[in-house]
């Protein structure tokens, strides 16, 4: 059995060249043609986050917008461990972050440090 499937001319070129394409099969109510429509698929605009300093049990990273920190602390270790293994880690991670915002600091001239604010 033949079946005949619309397919746009760009998602052809893409099947030529040997690519993937992503997409739905599906039977147009109207006029009973079967039609491929091709999913629009785009790269993501985020910048990938940059680790400021990996930690024990977790991480600090910093993205465009936020400072993000991560840590997790198996129950076994019981409340009280447990929260002086987060303490001990977010003074890690706040000291880090201060000294390399003081290393960049360092860096910058006053002229680039004026044009910031």
């Amino acid at each position: 059995m033949k079946k005949f499937i619309l397919i746009n001319e760009e998602v052809l070129v893409r099947l030529q060249e040997g690519k993937y394409v992503e997409g739905t099969l599906h039977k147009d109510k109207c006029t009973g043609v079967i039609t491929f429509n091709a999913w629009v698929r785009k790269k993501p605009k985020n910048q990938k986050d940059r680790v400021i300093c990996q930690l024990e049990n977790g991480w600090l990273k910093e993205s465009p917008r936020r400072i993000k920190f991560y840590n997790s602390v198996k129950k076994e270790l019981g409340a009280i461990k447990v929260c002086e293994v987060m303490e001990r880690e977010l003074g890690t991670a706040t000291q880090t972050l201060i000294r390399e915002k003081l290393a960049e600091f360092r860096v910058k001239s006053v002229v680039d440090i004026i044009d910031e604010v």
